[in-house]
């Protein structure tokens, strides 16, 4: 069957960054440059141009840039998407014939026989005839061209014709510097190629990229000992929290907790007569997930909470979990919203042998589907409407893929400022899919990636297209669910040493993490059942989750200074804002991790202690380029964790670190000799 239009002779494949075929958009940042690379070519020796298109989803007008050829006809082009939201971009590659023209003119001035060389007049080129052709290529150029570039086109056009016909025995270059760009800017599209797709971008605040977490448990911060807290005493201790440097304050679910099967201390079964029950057990008389639990206090305190922490420059990120008590308002009012067992009561929450009584899954499956989603969605858009720009969801992976990528698509239609964090500890496939989906940030495995091998090849998946297109690592060192095997010791010094090692790791690897704080601030290693291999529990001893702590920020053990410090030393670099601008630097010695992190003018390079017990040293081979810097040469690093500067030499430099400090975080300044050569083997 023949093309509507055969003339389009230029092809457009491979066009990235796109998503299962343009089904799901990447991510950009409002303010962040976007790149699109593809391959476009043409038949023959005709020279191919191109240009990139975007705008913003609704606006009817395109914006273009030209794209410039990287090598075997792929193209690039980067433009800045401005505001938040879906963009539009997609491919339109022609034949310029313009630039062509120049090119064979060219050919043709440099095959010219010298007048003075009789011998050498054969093979004459017909350069007036060529002339007039690139006049008649500027004469159309200038018919689409305005104001003063069409009369510099049809004055550049004279000039050729009247070149043409003095007939010179011999010719100079004949088209004026900065001609090319001019005639670039009104191309004839007339059998322009555009790319069948137009493809999607979500586009996000600055936030998406660069934030720091602090989660607390609202009921925990009361100054009284066993005193249940309130929404006014999380108010009290953000003064504090905002001078580590964190950005966003977290709260575990703040709804009322059901009494029916309510949990104990340590996950007992049997609650005893005061015993708060888990946050998690969303539901019951007073209410459900819009609700606020009455001992925290009321909406108007939450309001006061969320001014309060806008004042000291962070927002409030609310735990999203869709699940229910047996007493929530849901379970009489829409049984059909949960499965029902043979028996006639519903099914709770199981992972057996693991039993969660005081929770009710929702059941997705439900012939009342549509019924259950709206209501969902309305629990987003309350709290919305409440001012809450970020949401952190429990469990996603185990609600509809579909649910999310509608749900989360109607919110952001007409808040695109909102944010989504997903803690789904899941299989990759799901994680990523969530991501696709909508999800703005996600959990990580970074919690069970303890060693070199693992961490380098982890961070370079969670860095590289496709997955850097769509996947936003969230890296958290604890939660209230996982304390790691690794962070289960008992000496002080070692563990300080390793809390240090693993938020210094978090804070610099990814530029989105979290702590589960005064826990991991306080070094809180005690687990429920001591790890012992791949026995024990990443359970915490007297957890959060069912029971209120008094936490004493004063503990000598607290290494919040050192969480202040990575904070501040993030905002004041921007190579640590960014996570996808990532290298690994190679060192001999398992135990010692390098790597470095440039964004713009600023370049940091990290080296950290793996071994919380013992010294490390090693030769780092810097890949000198990777630092913007020449293989030879003498160059100053200065470690901010320290204030220490070193004057390092060629790529091949000495460190030694112990654990009580286990990491040098460099910021590395020029080179003072730049002189290029390849690179040396170690001596």
């Amino acid at each position: 069957m023949k093309p509507i239009e055969g003339r389009s002779r230029v092809v457009i494949e491979e066009v990235e960054p796109q998503l299962n075929g343009g089904r799901y958009p990447p991510k950009g940042i409002a303010g962040d440059p976007f790149t699109v690379t593809a391959a476009i070519f043409g038949d023959g020796h005709d020279h191919v141009a191109a240009r990139l298109l975007f705008k913003a989803a609704g606006s009817g007008q395109w914006s273009s840039v030209t794209m410039q050829p990287t090598g075997n006809d792929v193209w690039s082009a980067t433009f800045v998407p401005d505001t938040p939201g879906r963009w539009i971009f997609t491919i339109e590659g022609y034949i310029d014939h313009f630039d062509t023209w120049v090119a064979d003119l060219g050919k043709r001035l440099a095959a010219q026989p010298d007048p003075r060389e009789p011998t050498q007049q054969t093979g004459r080129q017909d350069i007036p005839l060529a002339l007039r052709i690139g006049a008649g290529h500027l004469r159309v150029a200038a018919a689409r061209a305005e104001g003063p570039d069409a009369e510099l086109l049809v004055k550049a056009a004279v000039g050729l014709e009247e070149s043409a016909a003095a007939q010179h025995p011999w010719y100079e270059p004949s088209v004026a510097e900065g001609l090319l760009e001019v005639v670039a800017k009104y191309p004839d599209l007339t059998h322009a190629t555009r790319y069948p797709h137009e493809l999607p971008l979500w586009v996000d605040r600055e936030r998406a990229a660069f934030s720091s977490w602090y989660e607390l448990f609202p009921r925990s911060c009361s100054p009284i000992p066993g005193q249940h807290g309130t929404l006014r005493d999380v108010e009290a201790q953000l003064p504090a929290i905002a001078a580590m440097g964190f950005d966003i304050v977290y709260m575990p679910p703040i709804h009322p907790i059901g009494v029916a099967f309510r949990k104990g201390p340590n996950n007992s079964v049997q609650a005893q007569p005061g015993d708060e029950g888990s946050p998690w057990a969303i539901g019951a008389a007073e209410g459900g997930h819009t609700s606020i639990h009455p001992k925290l206090g009321t909406l108007a305190d939450f309001d006061h909470l969320q001014n309060a922490a806008r004042a000291t420059g962070m927002e409030l990120a609310l735990d999203i979990a869709f699940q229910c008590s047996p007493d929530h308002p849901w379970v009489s009012k829409h049984p059909d919203w949960f499965i029902q067992r043979p028996d006639g009561t519903i099914q709770y929450a199981e992972n057996p042998p693991k039993k969660y009584q005081d929770i009710y899954p929702l059941n997705f499956e439900s012939n009342s589907w549509r019924g259950l989603w709206d209501a969902l969605y309305d629990v987003f858009a309350f709290w919305v409407t409440r001012g809450v720009r970020v949401f952190r969801v429990d469990n996603p992976h185990t609600k509809a893929l579909p649910f999310w990528e509608w749900c989360i698509a109607e919110i952001q239609e007409k808040n695109p400022d909102v944010l989504f964090l997903a803690e789904a500890f899941t299989r990759p496939h799901v994680m990523y899919s969530l991501a696709k989906a909508g999800y703005t940030q996600s959990y990580t495995y970074f919690t069970w990636r303890n060693t070199k091998a693992d961490l380098t090849a982890y961070f370079t998946e969670l860095t590289t297209s496709p997955v850097s297109d769509f996947f936003r690592p969230n890296v958290w060192p604890n939660t209230p669910d996982i304390l790691h095997e690794q962070l289960q010791v008992v000496g002080p010094v070692e563990r300080r040493s390793v809390f240090s090692q693993r938020a210094i790791l978090a804070a610099t690897l990814s530029s989105n993490w979290g702590i589960y704080g005064p826990a991991y601030e306080l070094c809180e290693g005690r687990a429920a059942a001591p790890a012992v291999g791949k026995s024990g529990s990443e359970e915490y001893l007297d957890s959060e989750k069912y029971e209120i702590r008094h936490w004493d920020r004063e503990d000598p053990i607290s290494i919040a200074p050192l969480i202040a410090t990575l904070n501040r030393l993030r905002r004041e670099h921007p190579a640590l804002q960014r996570t996808a601008k990532l290298t690994f630097h190679s060192v001999p010695n398992d135990q010692l991790l390098v790597y470095s992190k440039t964004v713009g003018e600023s370049t940091v390079l990290v080296v950290v202690n793996l071994d919380s017990k013992n010294e490390q040293t090693g030769w780092i081979d810097l890949q000198m380029p990777a630092l913007g810097l020449p293989w030879r040469g003498a160059f100053e690093v200065e470690d901010l964790l320290t204030g220490a500067t070193y004057v390092w030499k060629d790529q091949w430099n000495y460190v030694a670190l112990k654990p009580e400090l286990p990491a040098h975080l460099f910021r590395v300044a020029g080179a003072r000799a730049p002189k290029a050569s390849p690179p040396q083997p170690m001596a």
